[in-house]
C-alpha cells in the first residue's frame, strides 16, 4: 500500500499455518498487482490480476479453493512468466534486499 512502483524482481507472500478462505483487496494500493493463490499442497489453484482502489467498497479478489500462500507481484507477471493454475509454487527465503 501507497507505494507508486515495485521492482520487477520483488513481490510479497502472504502465509498461513492452515488453510483459509479469506480475501485480499486493493484500498490505498497504488499499482496494478497479479496474486496468486497457493494450496497446502503447493498447487496454484487461482491467478487473479488486482486493480487499485482509492474508495470503499473495494472489489474483493478470492481463490477458488482454500488455500495456505498468497503471492503478489506486479502485474501481469505471472502471465508472462508462464505460471498458470496447477503450477508448483515453493516459498524460499531470500537473500537481504
Amino acid at each position: 500500500m501507497g507505494i507508486s512502483a515495485m521492482p520487477a524482481t520483488l513481490g510479497m507472500a502472504f502465509v498461513w499455518d492452515a488453510p483459509t478462505t479469506g480475501s485480499f483487496w486493493m484500498k490505498d494500493t497504488l499499482i496494478p498487482l497479479s496474486i496468486a493463490f497457493v494450496d497446502a499442497d503447493g498447487r496454484v489453484v487461482t491467478i487473479r490480476e488486482m486493480t487499485p482502489c482509492v474508495a470503499d467498497p473495494c472489489t474483493q479478489y478470492e481463490a477458488s479453493a482454500p488455500y495456505v500462500m498468497a503471492v503478489e507481484a506486479n502485474a501481469g507477471w505471472y502471465d508472462e512468466h508462464g505460471i498458470v493454475v496447477g503450477d508448483r509454487a515453493v516459498l524460499r527465503e531470500a537473500g537481504c534486499v
